[in-house]
């Protein structure tokens, strides 16, 4: 490692990549659950699927950020976003960039990356669990 000095950091740099994915996935969940029937319309699922979604990305987010359980919500996490890929590339033909270089699944698999840190790293010792070690 180049910068030694910095691997001190490295649960905080955690934990800010755990709330930043939590907020995410908290927004993105709070939208579904707020307005299940034209996010159902939006993403082309049903109603119930909708609010399956939201609901699933709503707990991911708050274990993520909590520290609660990270790797796992993070691995259902994970499985949301390879979802909205499959959905972009095969129902709506979107290339990774998307037509106006903004929509396409370029940010799903960024969100995916970062929930793999998530997911072998533990997301750090800053969490709730380490109070109950």
């Amino acid at each position: 490692m180049t910068f030694l000095q910095l691997a001190r950091f490295t649960d905080f740099a955690l934990l800010l990549l755990r709330l930043m994915v939590g907020i995410v996935f908290i927004t993105s969940g709070y939208r579904h659950l707020n307005d299940p029937a034209g996010r159902s319309k939006d993403i082309e699922m049903s109603k119930s699927f909708t609010v399956f979604l939201g609901a699933a990305e709503l707990a991911g987010g708050l274990g993520v950020i909590s520290g609660v359980f990270a790797q796992l919500a993070a691995m259902g996490l994970i499985l949301v976003m390879l979802g909205a890929i499959q959905k972009k590339i095969f129902s709506w033909h979107t290339g990774f960039w998307g037509k106006s270089g903004t929509n396409g699944w370029s940010y799903e698999t960024m969100l995916i990356v970062m929930n793999l840190v998530i997911v072998t790293t533990g997301g750090g010792n800053l969490a709730l669990t380490s109070l109950f070690k």
